[in-house]
């Protein structure tokens, strides 16, 4: 049998349908979260002890980058989800940082430059391939504390403004999650008052808020307006946090059971973090529930309702969260109805996983760059397909499950971005992966 581990260090997987998955599993920590944790972490200047940290390839790499800014970081021996950062003891020169490249999230390390150096120079930030996401929002947050941005080719160079700002206030044009988490975080560097209105309302940023308010920070926040006012004098000593569970990783697993029609529970996410995802299992009729601390999906025996889903990623308060989407396109194809299904905030996401499931067999209307239609339920077929970003992987995982035959996913470096091990996952609930050895 293969085991957990070469499944984990393959390049190609392939799958097998079998029997409904059933069983318990625990998620990792969400890296959407870890990633600007670890970068607040950095902005507070004070020893931080992070637990549920994920082991994904995308937070190595920032950790990776907050050692090369002369961070001191440690994971424990004992367990290596949790880890402490502790604060540079001296102002530096910025450091070559050519890795950040590989990352979206690098851009969360400019207001911990800032604080250490005076100044930070970064390469354009990497990621998935899903379309153009530019930072231009970023750069107006900076210059609204008076920061100076200038570009070239390879990337961007900040000088932090000289003396002390006073309060901010910075209305956003639309709810960009990392424009708000790097308001956020330079004022935490500036240590002054901020109010940003109009700011991203998602899990990730209220995360932050919290963050900080156990740091001592007077923080508020709804879907008009986030505020901070930094703490009073004292001595900072050292903080605890833990990161949340992930949200993505939750619904993918969910997903995974229901298109099986099996029964599980998925322990370690928050309800009101995939709210939006459980309304959309509600409306296709299959039975599932998020409670304090766990999903449990119930598909057995499932009567779908055949009602359309209509599935619009959106950065609007209680909006679907865009990186559900995958999977959930993946789920509605086993179910009755004419589907819409829309990521504008990700525009090139639909053209790294449409023509893969049509390699699989499935007849998807391609309304536009961003939205597309199709009915069903749709019968897949096995073949060769490939991870283009880290959600469509893990959601060509899930239509592997119910694929007539054998579907080999390669590609799966771009998985590992995201999830430390999503097979071993499945595979703990009865899912036959095993590595390709084609």
């Amino acid at each position: 049998m293969t085991t957990s581990s070469a499944v984990s260090a393959a390049e190609a997987i392939a799958i097998r349908p079998g029997e409904p998955l059933v069983g318990t599993v625990r998620v990792d920590g969400s890296k959407n979260a870890a990633l600007p944790l670890l970068a607040a972490a950095a902005a507070l200047s004070r020893l931080v002890h992070l637990s549920n940290v994920p082991q994904c390839q995308d937070v190595r790499t920032m950790l990776a980058l907050l050692r090369q800014c002369g961070y001191g970081i440690a994971r424990s021996t004992t367990n290596p989800e949790e880890v402490v950062i502790q604060p540079i003891s001296a102002a530096s020169e910025p450091p070559e940082l050519a890795d950040a490249a590989s990352i979206r999230a690098s851009y969360y390390l400019v207001p911990a430059l800032l604080a250490s150096c005076g100044q930070a120079r970064l390469p354009w930030p990497g990621g998935c391939p899903v379309g153009e996401r530019g930072m231009d929002l970023h750069f107006r947050v900076y210059e609204a504390f008076g920061d100076q941005v200038l570009l070239d080719s390879v990337g961007y160079h900040v000088h932090r403004a000289a003396g002390r700002t006073r309060a901010v206030e910075i209305t956003l044009p639309f709810r960009s999650r990392g424009a708000s988490v790097a308001a956020i975080l330079r004022a935490v560097v500036e240590g002054c008052p901020l109010t940003l209105i109009q700011p991203n309302a998602s899990p990730e940023v209220a995360e932050i808020l919290a963050f900080l308010r156990g740091a001592g920070w007077d923080t508020y926040g709804d879907e008009n307006v986030v505020s901070l006012v930094p703490p009073g004098g004292g001595e900072a000593g050292s903080l605890a946090w833990e990161v949340p569970g992930d949200k993505v990783e939750a619904v993918t697993l969910a997903c995974a059971v229901a298109v099986t029609r099996g029964c599980a529970v998925i322990k370690g996410v928050h309800a009101a973090d995939v709210q939006p995802a459980m309304e959309a299992f509600a409306w296709l009729g299959i039975p599932a529930h998020a409670g304090a601390d766990t999903v449990t999906v119930q598909a057995i025996d499932t009567q779908l309702t055949g009602q359309p889903l209509r599935a619009i990623a959106s950065l609007s308060p209680g909006g679907l969260d865009a990186d559900f989407e995958p999977s959930l396109m993946v789920l509605a194809l086993g179910t009755p109805g004419v589907h819409l299904f829309g990521d504008a905030i990700n525009p090139g996401r639909h053209g790294n996983l449409i023509p893969q499931l049509a390699r699989l067999g499935a007849a998807i209307e391609q309304l536009s760059a961003t939205h597309c239609r199709f009915s069903g339920p749709q019968r897949l077929v096995g073949t060769r397909v490939t991870a283009n970003d880290i959600r469509s992987g893990s959601a060509l995982i899930v239509a592997g499950l119910t694929a007539a035959g054998v579907t080999t996913v390669k590609g799966l470096a771009q998985l590992r971005r995201g999830h430390a091990n999503l097979p071993r996952k499945l595979r703990q609930l009865g899912a036959d992966i095993t590595v390709d050895v084609a």
